[in-house]
């Protein structure tokens, strides 16, 4: 995969896209970008990983559903917004897939600045490919780590189910920045999240 293609794509498309070979210097950016917010986050294993709550906590008021449940809905408090993607297309477009819309909605409006921190292993050459990897390997793999009892998360790959349990109901692509909001494309040369 070409990282350098993405990121002339995002910036073609008038996203801001910044690229670090490793997470420390990823956390290093955000922690110097990021200061006296009020910072929501999306269910991301990404974020997690890079210790971001703690990380961004230290300057800001953080929000976060998986760290306290009641932050769960306090959309309209977010002034950044900080999430990952399932899929990221070297032409430029970035893809999510979520079951209760929390991490769409707060992506597509209320904050000011939206931050899409992604790894290598999410980056796929085109669109389509991009929604195949948001189906195919991150709907699943998180079935199968938030223990959902779906089709996805038994055989390791998306049926296109109609489970009560499914985590995949709504689906954005973002082709272009949200009008009125600054969103910056966080390309990381190692895999995180799913």
């Amino acid at each position: 995969m070409d990282w350098n293609k993405a990121l002339e794509a995002f910036r073609r498309h008038r996203f801001e896209a910044v690229y670090f070979d490793t997470a420390g210097e990823a956390r290093q950016y955000l922690a110097g970008e990021i200061k006296g917010e009020t910072v929501g986050f999306g269910g991301s294993v990404t974020c997690e990983q890079l210790g971001l709550y703690e990380l961004l906590g230290r300057e800001n008021t953080v929000l976060w559903h998986w760290k306290n449940p009641e932050d769960r809905g306090r959309f309209a408090e977010f002034t950044t917004y900080v999430t990952s993607a399932n899929g990221v297309s070297e032409t430029g477009e970035l893809v999510n897939i979520d079951g209760s819309g929390n991490r769409l909605s707060a992506s597509l409006f209320g904050a000011r600045t939206v931050y899409f921190v992604c790894g290598v292993n999410k980056l796929a050459p085109t669109l389509e490919d991009a929604v195949t990897r948001a189906r195919q390997i991150a709907g699943p793999a998180n079935a199968r780590r938030l223990g959902s009892k779906t089709p996805c998360a038994a055989l390791g790959r998306c049926i296109d189910c109609n489970s009560p349990g499914r985590i995949c109901n709504a689906m954005v692509i973002h082709m272009r920045p949200i009008i009125g909001t600054r969103s910056v494309v966080v390309l990381v040369g190692e895999e995180l999240g799913l």
